[in-house]
């Protein structure tokens, strides 16, 4: 069984260290300051044979065409039997303000039956926007993360070698319209909506640019008002404000990640008095068959007799007890008492929830 990792995040375990201070910029979003999503299908080339099969992958051949006919040789009815090309998505963010020449990450993703594309090299490959638009244009060489090894009966494979980087691979071609000087009032857009929260921020910027200069729309959202005029004023009063601290309100809760088994479970989280009790039983049945032959010159015929051995073993610990109000720390340490594994932590999780004992939010993803 998959090995469960569990990840105690104890945010503070007293009063002095629960009360860390945050920058502002840490937990909003700026309304307006945002990056966009771009996508290309392109090519790599130069593979060392661990590219598509053009047979089955006839989009490759499609786009290998298509590439070497814009560069001027006619490849049309040519039997392409290639192997050290792959063709592949190629998706990357614009963040926000990116300006013409800029360079951008780019992540390249095979779409056929490429076994690697490692060591390869993208060609050219216009990257759009949801508009249509194209905002960049990617090409180099493609940096993987994976391994593929093999011989005459085995292989080995680490990472996922269909999927590379470009460091710095697309060059941004457009820009996108955005006027930040026009705006009137900027929205902060808070990560976690909390009303405490929302209302902490209302304040904090109310001291450093003047009363009535923010207002708490809802749990997730505070609006900040724009008095200053000329050019730059919306970027200087968010530069003002952006490095202001303030101790956040955090929810109780507890994340668990189901396909990598981490468990991460906040300091505010309590337990009501609930008695835990883990086990198991590991049921154990063995056949050793046993041949079993008539004497010399007797009668009779050589049969086999089964044996067979069943056991019952019963598991794990004791009943252990919490009190009420129980912290993080208390449930750990009941439960490491119990010598409860990493991989029963889900499921005990699961059970106090559904006993009503967990008082925090249950993630399960």
């Amino acid at each position: 069984m998959r090995a469960l990792v569990l990840v105690l995040a104890l945010v503070a375990l007293a009063s002095a260290a629960a009360a860390q201070s945050v920058r502002l910029k840490d937990v909003v979003r700026f309304d307006g300051v945002r990056g966009n999503d771009l996508l290309g299908y392109g090519l790599v080339v130069g593979l060392n044979g661990s590219g598509d099969g053009l047979r089955n992958s006839p989009f490759t051949e499609e786009i290998l065409q298509s590439v070497l006919e814009r560069l001027g040789v006619n490849v049309v009815g040519e039997d392409l039997r290639a192997r050290n090309v792959a063709a592949v998505l190629v998706t990357a963010e614009l963040p926000p303000f990116a300006r013409i020449g800029g360079r951008i990450d780019v992540t390249v993703s095979a779409i056929g039956d490429a076994e690697s594309l490692m060591g390869g090299t993208l060609v050219m490959t216009p990257l759009n926007a949801a508009d249509g638009q194209v905002y960049a244009v990617a090409q180099g060489t493609v940096t993987g993360a994976g391994v593929v090894a093999d011989g005459d009966a085995a292989m080995v494979t680490q990472g996922v070698p269909t999927v590379a980087t470009i460091a710095g691979g697309a060059r941004v071609e457009r820009e996108v319209a955005f006027d930040l000087d026009a705006l009137e009032t900027v929205r902060l857009a808070l990560r976690d909506a909390d009303f405490a929260s929302a209302r902490r921020i209302e304040a904090l910027v109310d001291g450093a640019l003047g009363a009535g200069s923010a207002r708490m729309l809802d749990s997730g959202t505070v609006a900040v008002r724009i008095d200053a005029d000329g050019p730059g004023a919306v970027a200087r009063t968010l530069a003002a404000i952006e490095n202001l601290t303030f101790v956040p309100e955090r929810a109780a809760r507890v994340v668990v990640d189901q396909r990598s088994g981490t468990i991460v479970l906040g300091a505010d989280v309590r337990i009501s008095p609930v008695a835990v009790a883990q086990g198991g039983l590991t049921v154990t049945v063995e056949e050793a068959p046993q041949v079993v032959q008539p004497n010399p010159f007797a009668p009779g015929e050589t049969v086999v007799v089964p044996r067979s051995r069943a056991e019952i073993e019963a598991g794990g610990g004791g009943l252990a007890t919490l009190g009420g109000g129980a912290s993080l720390a208390e449930l750990v340490a009941g439960l490491n008492a119990l010598g409860v594994a990493p991989r029963h932590m889900i499921d005990i999780l699961r059970t106090l929830s559904a006993a009503g004992a967990l008082h925090g939010e249950l993630v399960i993803r």
